[in-house]
């Protein structure tokens, strides 16, 4: 008689408005049953799906497993739900752990009160069956509990993940504000593009980010074209718990290894002509050198190009039609978007006018003058192609003189952003020469 395989609740947060792509990841990568829900996705899944959505996920934040779904009225009910919980499947005496609350609408009084007692009842659980508790490290330890208290349940899960998934394992080398590799990832998973990168591979068609900072979303537009897992180098919180078997987690990283496409076959491309078709480019020189060095990092060196330039300058590096995805800078980061723009806006009003101006009012014309600007140079520089701009200002679509043809809302961190797709047209002769006048 066949013992059946126990199937565990998971729960994988993700940013808001990434519910949906992240469901049908979890469909692709692993055997688990996703549900969409606010801010992440439930799934029915075995432990062998944890290790694969955590190796694979491109979009989760963390892979946890509840333990542990129980009412609640006070303080003594969290207590008696955390004796309840069969810690011991997971844990030993010899870990260490730490706990993570969080609370909605919660009628308690003190969450870190809350979160002492989930630590009483774990350390009292072993006590009692033992002899002996666990100790709690709060800088490393070897297991993470997550305790969310609503407005009536306690839901108390282990963190199989450890670090966070958007860490990667090959970023070393960042600027400022770095954009997360999840939230990379969703903006080239609802472009489309990374639906054609997993189906075409080094075939995919051309993509440019033309504010590529320190490279992540080439990089990881690049790791989808070599079928890399981004899982891949990196360790996990799931390899210190008790159902953690390394025959069988070897078996599943070498089974994606089997899959990606490794640096042999990249030299050989390159010699039969293969040319790199993702492409990234950044004002600052210094940014240009941390991308490539993450790239080599990251095992797609070979299979991405980074170039500096003036996002308002650069020409397509290849005919389209083709992709642009981009994170322009904003805020006090106008200057780095380009010569051009910078130039633009000190032409726009007097030296005067510019010292006595409020620092945002500048920094706003500054922004609506750059985005103008690199409107009109898409559509002469890009015709064809189609642009993904991902932005918290809802009126970039009347900055750059487009109209959107689709907004999927986004969160970077806790700020509500758009992305925006626009389909490049080319600009009429007379209309290029006349705006190209107006410029100077």
């Amino acid at each position: 008689m066949t013992q059946s395989i126990p199937l565990f609740n998971l729960f994988l947060p993700c940013p808001s408005g990434v519910e949906d792509m992240l469901a049908a990841e979890v469909k692709r990568v692993s055997h688990a049953k996703p549900t969409p829900a606010r801010a992440g996705v439930y799934a029915k899944g075995s432990f062998e799906d944890v290790l694969k959505l955590n190796l694979h996920s491109r979009l989760a934040q963390r892979v946890l497993v509840e333990l542990m779904h129980a009412p609640y009225r006070s303080e003594d009910d969290i207590y008696q739900a955390a004796c309840d919980t069969l810690w011991e499947q997971w844990l030993t005496p010899r870990h260490t752990f730490k706990i993570d609350a969080t609370a909605s609408r919660s009628p308690l009084q003190s969450l870190n009160f809350a979160a002492l007692r989930v630590k009483d009842g774990l350390c009292d659980r072993f006590r009692h069956f033992e002899g002996v508790r666990p100790s709690v490290d709060t800088e490393r330890p070897d297991a993470r509990v997550f305790a969310h208290f609503g407005p009536e349940h306690v839901t108390l899960s282990i963190d199989t993940s450890g670090e966070p998934l958007f860490k990667r394992g090959w970023r070393f080398d960042k600027g400022d504000a770095p954009l997360k590799e999840t939230l990379a990832a969703a903006m080239l998973e609802a472009s489309g593009w990374a639906h054609l990168a997993r189906e075409k591979g080094i075939d995919a068609p051309p993509l440019v980010d033309p504010c590529c900072g320190s490279g992540t979303i080439a990089i990881e537009a690049a790791q989808l074209v070599a079928g890399i897992a981004p899982g891949s180098m990196r360790r996990f919180g799931f390899e210190r718990l008790l159902p953690f078997e390394a025959k069988q987690w070897n078996a599943i990283k070498e089974e994606a290894t089997n899959q990606a496409i490794t640096k042999t076959d990249v030299q050989e491309a390159i010699k039969n002509g293969f040319v790199a078709n993702v492409y990234g480019s950044d004002l600052a020189f210094r940014m240009v050198d941390f991308a490539n060095t993450n790239a080599e990092r990251a095992g797609v060196s070979g299979l991405v190009n980074f170039r500096g330039g003036d996002a308002l300058q650069r020409s397509a590096p290849v005919e389209g039609p083709g992709v642009i995805v981009m994170n322009p800078p904003y805020g006090e980061r106008i200057d780095t978007r380009g010569v051009a723009a910078s130039q633009a806006a000190h032409a726009a009003r007097a030296p005067v006018e510019l010292r006595s101006a409020p620092a945002d009012e500048s920094q706003r014309d500054a922004s609506a003058n750059f985005f103008q600007l690199l409107g009109r140079h898409w559509k002469t520089a890009y015709p064809g192609w189609t642009a993904w701009v991902l932005s918290p200002d809802m009126k970039l679509p009347a900055a750059m003189r487009f109209k959107e043809s689709r907004r999927v809302p986004m969160f970077n961190g806790p700020i509500e952003c758009r992305l925006f797709r626009f389909d490049l047209t080319a600009m009429p002769e007379r209309r290029a020469e006349s705006d190209n006048a107006s410029a100077r």
